[in-house]
């Protein structure tokens, strides 16, 4: 009995001494663990837990009014200039006609605004030469373009001739060769006249008539009788015509020059931009249109803005006034390409700002032109004309001028002052 006793006992102590034992062998092995935590927190400081208590001590925040600007992602696209023109100016100035040579080239091109030609030169000795090509070298180009300023914004028809004078005979021979740069309806014809001027009287001579085209040739010579030679104050002047189908005669530039120049220009090719024509007929007002070409939508945009200087005879019973225009193509008027502004009335210097677009095909602005006509409404159903102009590469000075100038700016307004006419 006293036997079994121990061996309860001894059991029992043994297990309560196993116990004991594992549970210091566990709180060693924790407090190890602890230890190695905390020692590896204070070795690498940044990677410890943030806390509540340590966030004051570790960041501090600053208010600052200066406005945060972000940084821009997008990039702003590339912009295409239009290439330069081939043909390039340069200006010369020949003081008191030294025979001094060369001359600084022009920083600047000639300008395409219409009143670049008041700002070209400023005296009588400095004018623009075009390098063009070897043509314009001659003696008689020159003699041509002393005092001229030529703009290259401008394709003026170019007219190819020469003269000789024979001194046995005092007689003027000038050869007509070629006209090219024409920009004409088909079925045209045309001549080249020339017109010799002296105090006595005038004396006049022609070539026959040929088909027109872009390059038309002639080799035709023009006779002028000097019987006093040509050292005598005199002028001779060359103009190109064209005849349509109605008889219409239409002046498409003319160019002079001196008698005293016969001597220079004598047996030289002369090359030469024929000038648009002076209107001798009074304007009869002036219309501001604004015109531009869209080449990706094939339209052409015209804005009608307003007219000033209308004549006031014609305006004394009523004041109803419009603008209608008609797209043509070489000689006919397209009936589905017409429009008509609103009527403004009681006004003699009208405000209209209306916008017309018209589809034209690019390869057809070159034998296209509009008429553009002032209308002023007398009375029911009657229509007064007040004058009209003409815009397009047949029509010549403004209309000419500002329809080239909306070719070579293509997406760009450009805006010009127009002369009525009857």
């Amino acid at each position: 009995m006293i036997f079994n006793t121990a061996a309860v006992l001894g059991a029992t102590l043994g297990t309560a001494s196993g116990i004991l034992t594992l549970c210091g062998l566990s709180l060693i092995c924790r407090s190890c663990k602890k230890g190695k935590s905390e020692s590896g927190e204070d070795a690498d400081p940044e990677k410890a837990k943030p806390s509540v208590l340590h966030s004051s001590e570790k960041f501090s925040v600053e208010k600052s009014t200066e406005p945060i600007q972000p940084r821009t992602l997008l990039k702003f696209p590339k912009i295409y200039k239009p290439k330069p023109s081939v043909t390039s100016s340069e200006v010369i100035s020949y003081p008191d006609h030294a025979s001094e040579k060369g001359g600084e080239p022009s920083p600047e091109g000639p300008s395409t605004e219409p009143d670049a030609g008041n700002q070209a030169t400023d005296s009588s000795d400095t004018f623009t030469i075009l390098r063009q090509d070897s043509k314009d070298k001659t003696p008689c180009a020159r003699a041509l373009t002393n005092g001229m300023t030529t703009s290259s914004s401008i394709l003026h028809p170019k007219l190819h001739f020469s003269l000789t004078y024979y001194t046995d005979q005092n007689e003027l021979h000038i050869t007509v060769i070629e006209a090219e740069h024409l920009s004409v309806g088909s079925g045209c014809e045309g001549y080249v006249a020339g017109v010799l001027t002296l105090a006595a009287g005038q004396r006049e001579a022609q070539t026959s008539l040929r088909r027109l085209t872009s390059h038309t040739r002639w080799e035709e010579g023009l006779v002028f009788s000097l019987t006093r030679g040509y050292e005598v104050e005199g002028e001779v002047a060359l103009s190109l015509h064209s005849c349509d189908h109605f008889s219409q005669n239409t002046n498409l530039g003319v160019m002079r020059f001196k008698l005293v120049d016969v001597g220079m220009m004598s047996n030289a090719d002369c090359w030469v931009d024929l000038q648009p024509p002076k209107q001798d007929v009074q304007a009869a007002g002036e219309l501001l249109l604004s015109i531009s070409y869209l080449p990706a939508a094939n339209r052409l945009g015209v804005v009608v803005m307003k007219a000033r200087g209308l004549q006031s005879d014609k305006l004394k019973n009523s004041i109803d006034l419009s603008v209608k225009l008609a797209l043509k193509h070489q000689t006919t008027k397209l009936r589905r390409k017409k429009k008509q502004t609103r009527r403004v009335k009681h006004k003699m210097n009208p405000v209209w700002n209306e916008m017309m677009m018209l589809e034209v095909p690019r390869e057809l602005l070159s034998k296209s032109s509009l008429d553009l006509e002032v209308l002023n409404q007398a009375g029911p159903g009657e229509q007064e004309s007040l004058g009209r102009c003409q815009l397009g590469l047949q029509a010549s000075n403004t209309g000419l001028q500002h329809w080239q100038q909306m070719l070579d700016n293509p997406r760009k307004q450009i805006a010009m002052w127009h002369p009525l006419y009857d």
